[in-house]
This record gives C-alpha cells, sequence and structure tokens, in this order.
C-alpha cells in the first residue's frame, strides 16, 4: 500500500501533496470574484448553502475542492451557470488533454505569480466595479 502512495504523488497533472490544484484556486477565485460583487459576506454565503464562514474561505482559497453537488448550490445563490466558475481557464485541462503535467492556470498567471489574484479579483477592485 506504501508504494501505491508514492505512486499517487508521480501522476502528470497532479500536484505534490498539500499543495492546492490550481483549477481549485481558479474556481475559488471566482467563487470570491461573485461573492464580492453581489456585496455578499462569506458567512451569509455559507449561512445559504449550509456552511460556516471558515469553509467558505477554504473553497475561496482553492485549499478545499468544490464537489458538483456544492458547485451547484453555489451557483444557484451566486446566480450564474456552474460554467462561470470555469470561465477565463486556460492550460492543458482546460482544453481537455488533461494528461500534461502543466496544471491549469487562471488566465494572466505565470508560474511566478505567487499568491497574487488577478486584477478583477482584487477587493479594491471588485468595491470599484460595484460602486
Amino acid at each position: 500500500m506504501h508504494q501505491a502512495l508514492q505512486g499517487l504523488r508521480g501522476i502528470p497533472g497532479r500536484p505534490r501533496a498539500g499543495t492546492p490544484n490550481p483549477i481549485d484556486i481558479h474556481v475559488g477565485t471566482r467563487v470570491r470574484l461573485r461573492r464580492t460583487l453581489l456585496g455578499m459576506s462569506q458567512e451569509r454565503l455559507g449561512n445559504a448553502i449550509g456552511l460556516t464562514f471558515q469553509q467558505v474561505q477554504k473553497y475561496e482559497r482553492g485549499a478545499n475542492r468544490i464537489g458538483a453537488s456544492r458547485l451547484y448550490d453555489l451557483s444557484r445563490v451566486l446566480d450564474v451557470p456552474v460554467s462561470f466558475f470555469f470561465d477565463d481557464l486556460v492550460g492543458e485541462h482546460a482544453a481537455g488533454s488533461g494528461d500534461s503535467g502543466d496544471a491549469a492556470l487562471p488566465a494572466g498567471d505565470g508560474p511566478a505569480a505567487g499568491p497574487e489574484f488577478p486584477p478583477m479579483a482584487k477587493r479594491e477592485t471588485l468595491e470599484l466595479v460595484r460602486a
């Protein structure tokens, strides 16, 4: 069994253990973008879908994956189609090949981008757009 677990780390496209998947980060960023544009707090969003605000924070950071049923709930509460969460996704995974070691990244993000959010995900930009 130990060998089987070691093998998982070598699967192309799978991030190292403890590292959020770039697709999960992108989807979380899109959740945060829409929530902020609606002027909704993490607590209010969490209450609407039966979660704590801490869980919403984890989703928005990409630390926890969002399952299909939860993504559907989020789309209803945030009044967007499920596809909204995958908009602007670029890279091998977005194209559907999936076998490459290159994970999809949000548009405009390069490997050195680090934890920076795209310009439309920054709080100041969202507040300006809402105003």
